[in-house]
Formats: structure tokens, sequence, C-alpha cells
């Protein structure tokens, strides 16, 4: 049910660009997001909230950052929502200068943006100010600020959630079009594999060496990569090993992925790369050494949820058609997903992320910002 005299807002952008600029001048490429990690710390303790701050930087091998959560007390009944956004960037991502043009704010040219998230971050930073000002009911809310989601979603994987009550999170992390929500996440497995021959003259006893190179490339012609089928795709990233003509090379090495939007897909494909590899060092009389990271799990919200049904009606409710998509990236909400969360999420207004040509569009921004205003303050069940 939906509360008809739901309290609408007015969106400070003034306030929301002020934060906008000082956060993203603040350096926080991932590993190094400790200035970014204590900002948000005081951000909140200056508001009187309790911060949890955990050593994610520490475990992966970064600086002093760690993923903060923040509890912000509810007074509308049902199920509460968590706010995530994540605190790295990429590359280049020091000394950015934000310049505002007709509605668009982007970086001077030689570094990217950042609004991959810190347009989250500010978005959330907003929605918490005009909650206190307005005094408005709202759900139980929590806010994760998770490390290293760039790098490799390191912040997501090392994150205690026997701390987090809720069972629904909501990514403000999306690009492009304002109305997009996601459908379906692919999962993803990388591979290293290495094959271990033995060395010889290449001239002189060749038949006494077993090169690796023939091995992996009998392995290679095994296995299916490109498209698999429509939900899965496979890709071999790298090879190397060898050296002089005249020596039999006893080692190489391949890299691969496997990605796909089923579990059961993404299993096949990694077990059909295992058994080639293992039958080719087999029949040539070589060992292979298998390396499989499981990066992350498929991510399917279930449309039937409480997140998807609110977020569905919050964009409706805000004039927005919502349309629905799926995307072979890999985002903190795969890993949430797989600890059971129900996740979903929207774009921020970014577009061109992870270039130098990145820019917020600023209308999008605080449009989604009311479609997320929605969602915390609407009677919904």
């Amino acid at each position: 049910m939906i509360n008809g005299g739901l309290t609408m807002i007015q969106v400070n952008m003034e306030r929301v660009l002020k934060n906008l600029t000082e956060i993203i001048q603040i350096d926080s490429e991932s590993y190094h997001e400790g200035p970014m990690t204590d900002y948000l710390q005081k951000y909140f303790e200056d508001r009187g909230y309790e911060v949890y701050r955990d050593q994610a930087g520490k475990i992966v091998g970064g600086d002093h950052s760690g993923n903060l959560m923040v509890h912000i007390p509810g007074t509308l009944p049902g199920e509460g929502i968590c706010l995530n956004a994540h605190q790295d960037t990429v590359k280049p991502g020091l000394g950015i200068k934000p310049v505002l043009e007709n509605g668009i704010l982007k970086s001077s040219g030689d570094t990217i943006l950042a609004a991959d998230d810190k347009s989250g971050i500010a978005m959330i930073m907003e929605l918490l100010d005009l909650l206190t000002e307005t005094k408005t009911p709202h759900r139980d809310l929590y806010l994760l600020f998770t490390i290293c989601e760039e790098s490799g979603l390191y912040g997501a994987k090392n994150f205690d959630y026997s701390k987090l009550p809720v069972k629904n999170i909501f990514a403000l992390d999306g690009a492009g079009k304002p109305n997009v929500l996601l459908k379906s996440g692919a999962g993803k497995d990388s591979l290293s594999i290495t094959f271990h021959g033995k060395t010889a003259h290449g001239g002189i006893e060749p038949e006494k060496g077993i090169n690796a190179i023939a091995v992996a490339a009998s392995a290679i012609s095994r296995i299916p990569f490109g498209r698999i089928d429509p939900e899965t795709t496979s890709n071999i990233g790298r090879i190397e090993g060898g050296g002089a003509t005249n020596i039999v090379t006893d080692e190489v090495n391949f890299t691969c992925e496997v990605r796909s939007h089923s579990k059961e897909q993404l299993d096949n494909q990694v077990k059909k790369i295992v058994d080639a590899c293992n039958a080719a060092a087999k029949e040539f009389g070589a060992t292979v050494d298998i390396e499989i990271d499981h990066f992350c799990p498929p991510h399917k919200p279930d449309p039937d949820c409480f997140l998807c049904r609110l977020t569905h009606q919050a964009m409706v409710d805000e004039g927005l058609t919502p349309e629905y998509d799926v995307s072979n990236g890999c985002g903190d909400s795969n890993i949430f997903s797989g600890h059971g969360f129900n996740c979903t999420g929207v774009s921020t207004g970014m577009f061109d992320v992870h270039t130098t040509k990145e820019y917020l569009d600023l209308n999008i921004f605080e449009q989604i910002t009311k479609v997320v205003w929605r969602m915390l303050t609407m009677d919904f069940k």
C-alpha cells in the first residue's frame, strides 16, 4: 500500500555540488581509500551516528581504509533498506579537478571524474540531510560504504554480514539512463592454468622433452571460447612461456575467464576447461596446475521481492517507465546476492565511467535522488 500523503522534497543541488566537489577531490584509488574512509567516519560521527568500521583495507593489502556501516533508525513499519556505494575509484584518480558546465559535472580532462561512485555517496549524504531537515518518517535505514570495489569487489568480500540485519541492499552505483533496472548480472570465474613439460635441446634431442607450448595449444584447441550461449561467455586473456627456439619449453601459463547469468552454465563451462587441460596434459605426459578464482556469483534479483517492487513503484510514481536490462559486468551486488540479500540499484546519472571523459548529469542525479526518497519514505508493503 502506498501513502498518498507522501512528503515530497526539493533536492538542495547547491549543497549537493558542494559535497560532490569536496569528496571528488579526496584521492581514493583502490587500496588507498584511507582518507575517504576517515572523511566519511567523521562526517557521520559529527552528526551523532555510530559508525562501524572494519579492517578490510589491511586485510586486502591496502592502507588503513575499511568498509563503513551506519545505522539510521527508522520510524516507518516494515522492511528496512541498506543503501550502498563504494569509496574507491579507478586510475587516473589523483588530483581530480571537477568542472561544472550547463548542468554537467566533468573532470578537467586528464583524470576520471570519480562520479563512480562518489555520486552515490553524495546522494546518500543529501538524502540524510533531507530526512533530518524535514523530520519525515522513513523506514529503517543502513548505509554501507565498501572499499576496493573496482579492484575486485574485495571490500564486499571481506565484510562481516552478521552486522547487517536487513535483507535489502540498494546500490547507488549505476551508469546511464535513470529508468533502467538490473534484471540479471553475470557471475564470473577466473582461471590461471600452468602446464609443466620437460626441457630438452630442441635441435639435438627434442624427443626427450615435453613441449608445454604444444600441450597448452592442444588444450586450448579443445575449449570453446567466445559467446557460448545467450547467457554465457568465455575468453582467453593471456598466454606466456617459452624462450629460445632451440629449447623445448617446459612451462606455459594461460589465463581465461567464464561469465554467465546461470550458475549451472558457469560451472559447466569451467568444467569443460578443466577437463580439456587435464586430458591434454595426460596425452602428452605433462602435468598441469589449475587455479580457479570464483570471482563472484551470478546476480538475479527476484522481481517479486519487496525491494524490486518498491523500486519499480517509486520510479513509476516519479514519472519514469522502468526498463529491465542484463549486464555482464560485476559489482558489489553480486557478492551481496551471494550472501542471500535482495539487491538491485539504479543509475546516479554518470556516463563514460572509467575514462577521462566521465561526466555526471545533475538532472538525472536529482531525479534519482527523488526516486530513492520515495523508496525511503513511502508506506509500501
